[in-house]
């Protein structure tokens, strides 16, 4: 069985998790009402325009972005239908399948940035220094590798 968390564990663990949530609601809220964009559908539009030629085996995607295979499938269908991306073979061995982006995508994406900028300033970047941003990205960067 695991150790009970003392009070100052607690403390810090609440204060995190809570506002992680709300942090992350802010900024899907504030996305989906000036882009119409989920988080899950813009984080997908930069991985790919990231990418070389603009593709990504869809299990890597998946990894990248924690999703299960399920979830990405049903992601990258959703934005099939919207003209965002689309599913190709893979150009290497042709066994799996890529998602692509889409003009279309890549230009949603340009117009949806300024705004997703504006509220990760304004939530998050402009109350912290420059001190404070570096021990968040120590820590957060240990904690992925977990």
């Amino acid at each position: 069985m695991a150790e009970p968390l003392d009070e100052t564990q607690m403390r810090h663990w609440r204060a995190f998790i809570e506002s992680s949530w709300a942090l992350h609601t802010r900024l899907e809220d504030e996305l989906r009402a000036a882009t119409g964009l989920s988080m899950n559908d813009y984080h997908v539009l930069v991985a790919l325009a990231e990418a070389k030629d603009r593709r990504i085996r869809m299990g890597e995607l998946a990894n990248r972005l924690w999703l299960s295979p399920s979830r990405i499938t049903y992601q990258i269908n959703s934005m099939i239908k919207r003209g965002l991306v689309r599913k190709e073979n893979c150009t290497d061995d042709g066994r799996g399948q890529e998602a692509v982006l889409t003009d279309l995508g890549l230009e949603t994406l340009r117009e949806a940035a300024p705004a997703h900028l504006t509220t990760v300033r304004k939530r998050f970047i402009d109350h912290l220094d420059d001190e404070e941003l570096a021990v968040i990205g120590r820590v957060f960067d240990k904690i992925r590798k977990v």
